[in-house]
């Protein structure tokens, strides 16, 4: 989530809530580090993008 997701406010302000959100909002995320390039795939084949 990089130094922005990390700041935490209260009960409802955790990393499992801003993630829910994102999902919500139809974000992708990347679960682990090693997770982000299928990610990227994942996002760009919603999205109707080849990064071929």
């Amino acid at each position: 989530m990089g130094h922005a997701g990390a700041v935490i406010g209260g009960k409802e302000d955790t990393a499992a809530a801003k993630i829910a959100i994102f999902k919500e909002c139809g974000i992708e995320n990347a679960v682990t580090p090693s997770d982000m390039a299928d990610a990227l795939l994942r996002a760009a084949e919603a999205n109707g993008v080849s990064l071929a």
